[in-house]
């Protein structure tokens, strides 16, 4: 007997002869078959992503919710793998178990949510067979139970008796799809499935089909790569050591490069929106915390954007300027700053309330999410320049000198040129906030008021959601 290969000494030392070693790959998420209590893959979806440069992990099917966000988190891809029937249940349908060959609910309750999980995030993800079945399932779209039941005579045979690294049928591509980018016009592929898509989801396109109308393939129609596809391109690698369907898997490890690197990018700096109207949501029941269908904003997007602090304006209509007016635009902007601060304090294990940089810093490293608060429109201290020591002591980080009118403050973009400018009580104001250290916000101002403001100012001034006038003519954007 030869021992020179069982020395584990020997190949312990040769992979250690060289440094440094490459740097991580792409780790992409693979979801297991499951059956009779075994979870297996097949060789071809491991070796297809070893190919193509990725690091493959499987994803057993459990039902921890938790642990399965926490595995999204590490992953830069999610690959689909093959397997059982969808259960139609999912999408409405009652199961016809003449039609349904086997169905797998331990798979079909994790993939489920694993697409949606996934898509939340931007992750990759590419769907096999299987997989772009959960796809469409998972995201609105449809399955046929059985296509020859559906679709009638005259179909291919779509469970081809040939090995599976074989060709059976080719499918044609659409113009412009990502499909067509890789493979062109048409492409030879194998075939096992007697379910397929039978409607795509919102948001997708189908990108190739059959020569008898069988949907084939889906993808994204704005641009996340999602691709999904009926045949099974990991097998073709097996026979002969044939590379014709790699290309799929090298674009899909690579926009997993592509997703790594921002992710990277995202943890070594501090991401900002710097201004985030969602308090104009609290008198709907907004909760911080809680996933929410009608705000932009909440814990679960910012964790899902890799988003660190999200700048929570008490915003204020313009409104008339008399005493009483002016007293209750103070009161409201009271009432919000005090709204953003209760619903930061219910979840004050996942999110703290920054006022200042080495807090945001401190709260980043702590794995903390942040809000800081702050005001649009200085038209909430009234005629009171007390107010604005008051509201920096409430933490608020910027106040925006008007909204769209003039106030006592300053000229808006969208107001009469009341003072020309920056008003004489205006100055005084921007005095007092670099005084208190609070920032001077010019989204809004006028020109005019724009260049008082830097004349004036001993501190750097921000706009906070101002773009750029050549890009998008908006009297809130900043001309050159």
């Amino acid at each position: 007997m030869n021992t020179e290969q069982f020395n584990i000494e020997k190949e312990y030392a040769e992979l250690h002869q060289t440094y440094p070693m490459s740097g991580p790959k792409p780790l992409i998420g693979i979801s297991g078959n499951f059956s009779e209590g075994n979870c297996c893959l097949a060789q071809g979806y491991y070796l297809s992503v070893l190919e193509a440069g990725g690091t493959p992990l499987i994803i057993p099917p459990y039902p921890h919710r938790e642990q399965l966000v926490s595995t999204l988190e590490m992953l830069d891809g999610v690959l689909l793998s093959g397997g059982a029937d969808i259960d139609p249940r999912y999408m409405g349908e009652e199961p016809d178990y003449n039609l349904l060959h086997n169905i797998n609910p331990p798979r079909d309750e994790q993939e489920m949510m694993l697409v949606r999980l996934a898509m939340d995030r931007q992750l990759p993800i590419l769907g096999i067979c299987r997989g772009i079945q959960t796809m469409a399932a998972a995201l609105g779209g449809s399955v046929h139970q059985d296509i020859y039941a559906a679709l009638g005579d005259g179909l291919l045979k779509h469970s081809q008796d040939e090995e599976r690294g074989v060709a059976t049928h080719e499918v044609r591509m659409e113009q412009g799809s990502l499909l067509h980018k890789l493979f062109g016009n048409t492409l030879a592929v194998n075939s096992f499935h007697h379910q397929a898509v039978s409607a795509v989801p919102e948001g997708f396109r189908v990108t190739a089909v059959a020569t008898d109308g069988v949907i084939e393939a889906m993808e994204s129609a704005d641009g996340r790569p999602m691709v999904g596809v009926q045949w099974h391109p990991e097998c073709f690698i097996l026979k002969d050591d044939n590379h014709c369907m790699i290309p799929l898997f090298d674009w899909f490890v690579g926009e997993a490069a592509l997703y790594r690197k921002a992710r990277n990018l995202h943890r070594s700096i501090v991401v900002i929106d710097s201004h985030c109207d969602t308090p104009m949501l609290f008198d709907a029941g907004y909760k911080l915390d809680e996933r929410s269908s009608l705000a932009l904003v909440d814990l679960h997007k910012m964790a899902e954007g890799g988003l660190d602090v999200a700048t929570m304006v008490a915003y204020l209509k313009q409104e008339a300027r008399d005493e009483a007016s002016l007293k209750c635009a103070t009161e409201k902007a009271c009432s919000l700053l005090c709204g953003i601060r209760e619903r930061v304090e219910q979840c004050s294990d996942y999110v703290e309330l920054c006022t200042t940089p080495t807090e945001v810093l401190s709260a980043k490293t702590m794995g903390k999410k942040i809000v800081m608060p702050a005001i649009e429109n200085g038209y909430a201290i009234g005629l009171d320049i007390e107010n604005i020591e008051r509201f920096r002591n409430d933490g608020v980080v910027y106040m925006t000198l008007c909204h769209n009118g003039d106030n006592d403050i300053c000229d808006s973009a969208r107001g009469n040129s009341e003072h020309g400018g920056l008003s004489a009580f205006g100055r005084d104001v921007v005095r007092e906030m670099n005084r208190v250290g609070m920032m001077v916000d010019l989204s809004h101002t006028s020109e005019k008021t724009f260049y008082d403001v830097l004349n004036v100012s001993m501190a750097p001034i921000v706009c906070s959601h101002s773009s750029c006038r050549a890009l998008c003519d908006h009297p809130r954007n900043l001309t050159d």
